[in-house]
Order: structure tokens, then sequence, then C-alpha cells
């Protein structure tokens, strides 16, 4: 049983909210909040819950800048009619992005997205569930869903990066070393150049300090960065 909280500022959406729970087994609504600063308070003093429903945009305090204000958040699953959150939300770690409206099923997909992530602790003995290896980036007014076990490479191009994959590439608005922080969850990928970050996974050799790739790619490895590179190749 999953204790959980709504917080919306929008009667509907709480109404709605409150329905889908009542229809899962498995969850208990503990409390339905109009806004974040009820969401701080109720928290503040000591309540808890498994999974917290959470809206972003409401008045004094946004639903992310409340996330950001908890020692130790729930689970979360962001419900909102705004897309253009998604990066910061993920970078939160919320279980997933609700954009309204979204039907049951949306719902209960996003539920069990938070029961995988919970399994592992529950039942030490069972395989853990692998990470999600997917990212939101955003391409122009658009958020895309990017799986970085695809991606060859990263370049950067001045104030963007070019993300690059077998079959298609993305120009994102970052810098390269703001990306590969975000990149540090995924051991694979690796600084060879001051303008190229490697998935070392996708290497199919190495000639002249170039990594050869797969799909006929090539990346090139600086000098500064070529004694850490072959070294870590060597843990492979």
């Amino acid at each position: 049983m999953l204790s959980c909280a709504i917080i919306d500022d929008e009667e509907i959406n709480r109404l709605t909210l409150e329905h889908y729970i009542s229809l899962t087994p498995g969850l208990q609504l503990m409390a339905s909040l109009a806004d974040s600063i009820a969401g701080l308070k109720y928290f503040q003093e000591g309540n808890r819950v498994d999974l917290l429903f959470l809206d972003i945009e409401m008045p004094h305090l946004s639903g992310l800048d409340l996330l950001r204000a908890l020692p130790d958040p729930p689970e979360v699953i962001i419900t909102t009619a705004r897309q253009d959150f998604a990066v910061d939300a993920f970078e939160l770690q919320v279980a997933d992005y609700l954009v309204k409206p979204f039907e049951f099923s949306r719902f209960t997909q996003a539920v069990q997205r938070v029961l995988q992530r919970r399994r592992p602790a529950a039942a030490p003995i069972a395989e853990a569930a692998p990470a999600s290896t997917d990212l939101f980036v955003k391409v122009n007014s658009k958020m895309v869903r990017v799986n970085f076990d695809e991606v060859l490479y990263v370049e950067a191009l001045s104030d963007y990066v070019n993300i690059v994959t077998p079959k298609q590439k993305y120009i994102v608005y970052t810098t390269l070393k703001g990306l590969e922080s975000r990149l540090a969850q995924f051991p694979n990928f690796v600084r060879v150049h001051r303008s190229y970050l490697l998935n070392t996974q996708h290497i199919e050799s190495i000639e002249d300090n170039t990594a050869n790739l797969r799909g006929g790619h090539y990346v090139p490895i600086g000098k500064s960065y070529q004694e850490g590179f072959f070294k870590s190749l060597q843990k492979i």
C-alpha cells in the first residue's frame, strides 16, 4: 500500500486525481491540498507519504520550488498543463511527468513506474530493475525524449551541442560542460576532447588517436584526454 498526497491549485484536477487514486488498488490518499504553501506546511509538520502528485504552476510557490525545499522528498509524479518544465523536473529525479489532461491509463502507467522504482528496496532478493537511460532534451520549442544508450557522441557547437545517434541528430541549447554533468549517471560517456563526449560502448576501433564508431562516425581523442581515456579502456 502506497500512501499518497495531491498538491494542485485547481479543484477539478484534484477531484480527477482523487477519483483515479480511488480506482487504483494499492494507493491510499492521505491529503489533497490546494497549493504548495499548504503542502510545505504539511511536510514540515512531520507528515510523510510514499508518493506525491504535484502540480507545477501554483501561486506563491511553484511545485518545483516546493520539491527543492524538501530535504527528503517522496516519490513524485508531476501533473501539469505545461510541457516546458520537463527537463527541470527530471533533474529533480521525479518518477514521471504527466501533461494534463491525461487518461487513467497514463496515470496507471506512472504509478507502475513508481512501484518499479521502489521494488528493489521492498524485495532485495529480486533483481533490481535497470535504471532509465532516457532524458528529455529541448529541441527548438519541443521536449524530446532521447535514449542516451543509443547516443554515439555529443559535439560542442558554441552555445549549443549536437547529440548524435545512428538515426538522428539533435541540436540542443546547452553547453557541453552542462550536459556532461547531467550525464554523470551514465558511466559509458567519457570526455575525450574539449569539444566531444563519447559513448564508449559504440567504439569499434581506435586508430591514430581517433575513435571509430558504429555507422562510420569518427571522434578525435584530444592529447590532454588520452592518458585518462586509454586507462579507462583497460577496465572495459
